[in-house]
């Protein structure tokens, strides 16, 4: 199975790649985005590189960033998936690279465990088989735990507000959504807000 690092740090990249070799994974290594595209899409064959490749994109890099990255490869076809990586990973961040498509977001610096879990979860969806009727009736069943107050303030935060606006469009304090924010959390069985946000998408609570 491959795994594409994509990051500007060529630092970075070499650890990155000493790690994953380590466990298996063969390795290839991009200092931009823009060279990720043109070298994926010179090569891009669906069958092989749709069932074993993932890629690993940092988000804060100069030039075209990792969520451009993700719209462009949209626009080209090429259907990986995504494990996206920052430095800066609050709310707003976290929607949009979730609706871009990534199935995971890890906030630097980040343990190893984490980072080769989410790998592990990226190459899992290329090769599931489950319908995607059933995983929205899996998200659905989950959402239907939630109390209402709790539902809406999951609906602010796959909009992308952070806790503030949430707490002033609710009309309760900062500390009661993050009560809330805990709790669904825990309902849902999400490490992080790029689970949740992930979960609601699946479920069809908000729209694109």
């Amino acid at each position: 199975m491959t795994v594409h690092v994509v990051d500007d740090d060529e630092a970075v990249c070499h650890s990155l790649a000493v790690l994953l070799r380590s466990y298996g994974y063969v390795v290839q290594t991009y200092g931009s985005g823009l060279d990720f595209l043109e070298r994926i899409e010179a090569h891009w064959t669906y069958f092989d590189d749709m069932a074993m490749s993932c890629v690993v994109l940092d988000l804060c890099m100069p030039g075209m960033d990792g969520v451009a990255v993700q719209q462009a490869m949209v626009a080209r076809g090429i259907r990986l998936p995504v494990v996206a990586v920052s430095g800066e990973a609050d709310v707003g961040l976290a929607v949009r690279v979730m609706k871009a498509g990534a199935t995971d977001l890890i906030e630097k610096p980040y343990a190893e465990e984490a980072l080769l879990r989410a790998i592990t979860s990226a190459m899992a969806t290329v090769i599931d088989s489950k319908p995607q009727a059933a995983s929205r009736e899996a998200a659905q069943a989950k959402l239907a735990t939630l109390t209402v107050r709790e539902r809406d303030v999951l609906a602010s935060i796959v909009q992308g507000h952070p806790t503030k606006i949430i707490a002033h469009a609710l009309g309760i304090s900062p500390r009661t959504v993050e009560i809330h924010r805990h709790n669904l959390m825990l309902k849902l069985e999400c490490r992080g807000i790029a689970e949740v946000v992930r979960l609601g998408l699946e479920a069809g609570f908000v729209g694109f």
